[in-house]
């Protein structure tokens, strides 16, 4: 147990010292083998074997289509229609900001993307329409995170993969907390709107709701092919993912005409660099978690947890308390592949469902992504805003209470994730 301390206090100085979040987790659990004398063989057979998973391969398909989609433009026609559903409201382009993520989440999968896809156009139309640069940092950072939340996700997907669930089980439960986190930051910036005196977006008209439906539709129709065939069971995920791919190159080579090869060849070699470092995170993360494992940290976490209560409630707020502090300094996928060896033995040991593990798991690492220092959409907006990372941490601040506020409920009332996959499934 001490060279598994003396290993999670090097990952962290590592990570501290900026070191690459696989270099940081592959030096730690090889100091781990080493230490205690296991087979290298092994070490080499675990990092293969984290990779070698069929549902992973829906991860570089579904961040293809984000990237399409960003380049063909169809991010401004789901902007655009957003607009005109909810920018007749005070503070109109913040909840336009909400709504395209949810839109947008259906299709993506990831917060990252969604900060840097969207984040751009929804935080110059703010600036430009008035409002102040903090808070339209502060609600596009918050909304991003509906992404990983609302089906297709890519955390999601890991966890699948790492705890065994069916990940059409996962896409399910995460719809009415995903609407219920949109709900919530809509909540806040009204009040921030009415608090503030922001003004609406334009009047609402039927003409230009119609003008901007018939220009999104046929882009809505992706969350729709990629949601309903994993539910109805037309599709695996990753069948759905390749699906996701074709539909948005038909749209933009044949529809738009937005396309070209060039282009296509730039956003392909953006994504095999975002999906190699995705998997270099996987591999090198499960070696971490398989020396975890060998040491039997799992046992000895869930005999701590369950000498101080047995409730499952409290057993779950232990447990959130862990993810979220392991959030605050480690990337969401790394996070994933090392907590869920070590934390679903305990929850299963409670009773504690699997699906709804994994919903909450991924909003409170979520929420993790906006605080610092390994606040990842934090610094993807300080970019793309040209804003200090302090600044924006300090504007996303106040939209962390509707995302909490949420988790809680999640977390006190199970039913509210668990009653559509128990519907469908």
């Amino acid at each position: 147990m001490i060279e598994v301390l003396l290993a999670l206090l090097l990952l962290f100085a590592l990570i501290g010292l900026g070191s690459p979040i696989h270099v940081a987790l592959g030096v730690s659990a090889l100091a781990i083998f080493l230490s205690d004398a296991l087979p290298t063989t092994a070490a080499v057979h675990t990092v293969i074997n984290g990779v070698n998973s069929f549902p992973l391969i829906a991860i570089p398909f579904f961040i293809f289509a984000g990237q399409i989609m960003n380049a063909a433009e169809i991010t401004d026609r789901i902007f655009n229609l957003a607009r005109a559903i909810v920018g007749w409201v005070p503070g109109g382009l913040g909840h336009v900001n909400v709504g395209s993520s949810v839109i947008f989440a259906g299709m993506s999968g990831a917060a990252v993307a969604d900060a840097g896809g969207l984040g751009a156009i929804e935080v110059k139309a703010m600036r430009d329409a008035g409002y102040d640069r903090g808070f339209a940092v502060g609600v596009t950072a918050a909304s991003s995170t509906i992404g990983p939340i609302v089906p297709p996700s890519l955390p999601l997907i890991i966890y699948g993969v790492m705890a065994e669930v069916s990940i059409g089980a996962l896409f399910a439960a995460g719809i009415v907390p995903g609407f219920m986190m949109a709900i919530s930051l809509m909540v806040m910036v009204f009040w921030y709107a009415k608090r503030r005196r922001y003004p609406v977006d334009a009047s609402f008209d039927w003409g230009r709701l119609w003008q901007a439906t018939k220009a999104a539709a046929l882009p809505m129709i992706s969350p729709v092919l990629i949601v309903g065939g994993i539910v109805s069971g037309a599709f695996t995920p990753t069948e759905a993912a390749v699906a996701a791919v074709v539909y948005t190159l038909f749209l933009g080579l044949c529809v738009y005409r937005t396309l070209n090869l060039d282009v296509i060849s730039s956003v392909a070699l953006e994504t095999v660099k975002t999906t190699a470092s995705v998997l270099m995170i996987v591999a090198s993360a499960a070696l971490f978690a398989w020396a975890l494992t060998a040491n039997q940290v799992a046992e000895q976490l869930a005999s701590v947890f369950l000498e101080v209560s047995e409730n499952k409630i409290a057993v779950l707020l232990m447990i959130m308390l862990v993810v979220f502090i392991i959030g605050l300094f480690m990337e969401t996928i790394a996070a994933i592949t090392i907590l869920v060896p070590l934390l679903l033995p305990v929850a299963n040991q409670v009773g504690i469902d699997p699906v709804f593990l994994g919903v909450i798991v991924v909003l409170n690492l979520m929420i993790g992504l906006l605080t610092p220092p390994v606040g990842m959409v934090l610094y993807v907006l300080a970019k793309v805003a040209d804003t200090p990372f302090e600044e924006c941490a300090k504007a996303t601040a106040p939209f962390l209470i509707p995302l909490l506020i949420v988790l809680a409920l999640l977390v006190c009332f199970p039913s509210i994730v668990l009653w559509l996959p128990s519907l469908l499934y």
